[in-house]
Formats: structure tokens, C-alpha cells, sequence
């Protein structure tokens, strides 16, 4: 079976210690492409690292998460657009906007992620989107840009079935991870309410890894478990799940 990771730090601290060897088992379980998500200016280099190491492997996003958006967002601005001239980045990720951990730079969060969005349009990339407490405000931010030019998928998605709708009625993917495999998440249930057509498979490692290794660091060997709890939610068969899943995924960035 052929997997794919849509969304995995795997350039994070968290595998210092083991990175060849985690990589190593992401491939051996069949999940053959990797696509690494940019955080901020520190985690350009070891990403693009990893895109020489494992070419056709690894794939590197850009841009500023809003969680590290600053006060000066300027000069994150600037370094985004910058890259984009000299490198080729399968998506503009991971952007949005996160009114979980810290709402100070609110207004600059919004900003942020408008003009990444737009930036986005203009390079005919698809973006990564973190929406932790703000799937509505995504969703009106996509729409209010979206001029069918616009194209990705709401990373770690958490939202209702309506507003996973919506976002499938913009033509974007719906990213799912190792929380469909909790028990009290619902997320089973959305899953199941959901054509398979529109779901992507990711990890976000090292976080939110599956049952039965909740709790501990995450690592894109994973992904076949959460496929089979997307295939038993939808009572399809595993290899079914990993040809439409990984189909999807490389029409996502644009890769069939």
C-alpha cells in the first residue's frame, strides 16, 4: 500500500536523537511521501535539509504559523516571499489563524494569514491551514479570497459537519490525524458523514499521535493506523482507504 503524510514536523527537536531511523520506518510501513509543514524562519533550514536528503520524499511548505506570528510581521512577510522566489515549496504552510494558546497578536495573526492566502493565489499554491478555535474565521477568511484560485486543506480538522461542508464546497481537503482514533473526539463520526474524496491522511508529528500510542511522540510510520480507522468508520477496505487517501493527496499539491 502507498501512504502519504500531508502534514509532519519531521524536521522538529523531537527526533534529533532518531530522524534517519523514523524515517526509515515511514517508509518501510509504505508512507512514501512526506510533506513538511514551515513554521517560522528557524525551521526553514532543517526542513530544506530534509528535502535533500530524501528527494522524492520530502516535500517542504512555506510560511509563518500564526502561532509564531510576531508584532513586526513585515520582516515574516518579507522572508515568505523571499523563499518563493528562490526555492519551489509544494504549498504556502502552515498559516492561519489560533485562538487557543495566545490571542496577542490577534490582529496581526489576521494579517498574516490574508496576505499569505493572497500570495498563495498569485503562486497557484495550495495552503495548509491551522484552524485550533478558529475553524469559522478560516472559513470566512478563504471565502472572502476565494476566487477559484484558492485551493488545500484545513489541517487537524476540528469543526462541525456543516462547516466541514463548507469547506469542501470551496474546493479545499479536510486533513485528518491520529484524533479520529480517540474515543471521545467525534471525529469518527464526521469521518463517517464525509465522502471519502475529500479526506487527506496526516500525522502533524510529533503531536496527537494515535491510539495506541496516545500520549507519546508522533511519527508518520503511524499513518496506516489512523487509515484503518478511517476504513473500519467507513467499513471500506484498508487498501481502498490508502489508494483514495494518497489519490487525493497528490491532486492536494498538485502532484497527478
Amino acid at each position: 500500500m502507498f501512504w502519504i503524510d500531508t502534514h509532519a514536523h519531521l524536521y522538529s527537536e523531537e527526533f534529533a536523537a532518531d530522524r534517519q531511523e523514523m524515517i526509515g520506518r515511514a517508509l518501510a510501513h509504505g508512507v512514501e511521501k512526506l510533506f513538511l509543514p514551515n513554521i517560522d524562519e528557524d525551521s526553514i533550514e532543517g526542513m530544506l535539509e530534509l528535502e535533500k536528503q530524501y528527494p522524492g520524499n520530502c516535500f517542504p511548505m512555506i510560511g509563518i504559523h500564526p502561532c509564531y506570528v510576531k508584532e513586526d510581521v513585515s520582516t515574516q512577510l518579507e522572508l515568505v516571499k523571499a523563499w518563493l522566489q528562490q526555492h519551489s515549496f509544494k504549498a504556502i504552510g502552515e498559516i492561519g489563524l489560533d485562538f487557543y494558546w495566545d490571542k496577542t497578536y490577534l490582529t496581526q495573526q489576521y494579517q498574516v494569514f490574508q496576505e499569505q492566502l493572497i500570495l498563495a493565489r498569485e503562486h497557484q499554491l495550495p495552503v495548509a491551514i491551522h484552524s485550533r478555535e478558529s475553524t469559522r474565521e478560516c472559513i470566512d477568511e478563504v471565502k472572502a479570497l476565494q476566487n477559484g484560485n484558492l485551493s488545500g486543506v484545513f489541517h487537524c480538522f476540528s469543526g462541525t459537519l456543516e462547516e466541514a461542508k463548507e469547506i469542501i464546497d470551496l474546493g479545499f481537503y479536510l486533513g485528518i490525524g491520529g484524533v479520529v482514533t480517540f474515543k471521545k473526539s467525534g471525529l469518527d463520526k464526521l469521518v463517517e458523514a464525509i465522502d471519502l474524496q475529500y479526506i487527506v491522511l496526516e500525522t502533524d508529528a510529533p503531536y496527537l499521535a494515535p491510539v495506541p500510542y496516545r500520549g507519546k511522540r508522533n511519527e508518520s510510520s503511524y499513518i496506516p493506523l489512523i487509515g484503518e480507522k478511517v476504513a473500519d468508520v467507513k467499513n471500506l477496505k484498508i487498501e481502498e482507504v490508502a489508494a483514495i487517501t494518497s489519490s487525493n493527496a497528490l491532486k492536494l499539491f498538485k502532484m497527478l
